[in-house]
């Protein structure tokens, strides 16, 4: 097949929107398959490799994102549904966090306020444009929620999904260490502490330690996602 057949081929593809939800799809089974090779370490985080594949492949056909985003929109839809489903483990365990129900709400209530002010802080002491600093506020929550509080406030869904993606590859790096050398051995804490401040990809490192640290991690970023989204609702309110 020659160049000009190929431009065809390629021109029919690009309008038919399962191209790039087959694209993102494949896309993550090679960051899935790349991160399973280098022994899940923290930096080959499949999410972050498929989206640099997606990103190259992007401008090397110079596809603009909303056509992109066209035919890869039902993926984003599954977040919501994925959410939602953080409840299932909650429920599963729901005798575990009864005996934890008191050191679980206040980690949970100065995790999720300690991470919205810190952000907020540093935003506004580098000087941060308004947009910028709604951006990075609900950094520390999931994806879908942390999207859509942004837009809420005036902030930039698609920077907050970047201020996410960097939040949860930054606690699921250090969340063994430190919690090492603060010598903070249950697994339920430690698996909590990074649900909260590194949402799904903190969550799914947790898993690779620990089952009971990845299921208290699942709860933290369920739980840490409602209150985030409730404080911001308050905060909305009062101003």
């Amino acid at each position: 097949m020659n160049r000009p057949d190929l431009v065809q081929v390629w021109v029919y593809l690009a309008e038919t929107p399962l191209l790039w939800l087959t694209g993102t799809l494949v896309a993550y089974v090679i960051g899935d398959a790349v991160s399973g090779r280098m022994g899940r370490h923290p930096l080959a985080n499949p999410v972050v490799i498929s989206a640099g594949l997606l990103i190259a492949v992007l401008l090397v056909t110079g596809t603009p994102y909303p056509v992109y985003f066209e035919g890869a929109q039902f993926v984003h839809f599954l977040l919501g549904p994925a959410t939602v489903a953080l409840a299932v483990p909650l429920w599963r365990n729901r005798a575990a966090v009864r005996r934890n129900l008191l050191p679980m709400c206040a980690a949970l209530v100065a995790g999720s306020i300690t991470a919205i002010g810190t952000a907020v802080a540093v935003g506004w002491a580098l000087g941060a444009p308004d947009a910028v600093i709604a951006s990075l506020a609900p950094k520390s929550t999931t994806a879908p929620i942390a999207m859509a509080l942004a837009e809420a406030i005036g902030g930039i869904p698609a920077l907050t999904a970047v201020l996410v993606v960097l939040s949860g590859i930054l606690g699921a790096l250090i969340v063994t260490p430190l919690m090492n050398a603060l010598g903070i051995r249950d697994f339920a804490a430690r698996g909590f502490a990074a649900g909260v401040a590194s949402h799904g990809i903190g969550t799914a490192r947790a898993f690779q330690v620990s089952e009971e640290a990845g299921t208290f991690a699942g709860i933290a970023m369920g739980l840490n996602g409602a209150l985030t989204a409730a404080v911001f609702l308050a905060l909305s309110a009062f101003l």
